[in-house]
């Protein structure tokens, strides 16, 4: 087995996910926040790549739906955000 970059890659959205996971359970980070969204979108991107390398379909729709359950926080972010902008101005 050789280490190669998209390795390195993959191994730094693992460290991502697990940083935002704990900074979650030491209350660093709201669940409903957009840092952990991101940062769970941006880990499970990571892994992604490194996964597009070295193939697993099983691990690869694991990270796919988390991207995509991410994009939803990060929709509800924004749009929780804009109606309470709405409310204050109206």
């Amino acid at each position: 087995m050789t280490y190669g970059p998209l390795d390195f890659v993959g191994n730094i959205g693992v460290v991502v996910l697990m940083v935002a996971y704990l900074m979650l359970q030491l209350n660093k980070l709201s669940s409903a926040g957009l840092a952990y969204s991101v940062l769970n979108a941006a880990g499970a991107s990571l892994i992604i790549v490194s996964l597009l390398y070295d193939f697993n379909l099983s691990a690869l729709l694991m990270e796919v739906f988390w991207v995509l359950i991410s994009f939803v926080g990060i929709y509800r972010y924004f749009r929780l955000k804009a109606l309470r902008s709405q409310t204050l101005d109206g």
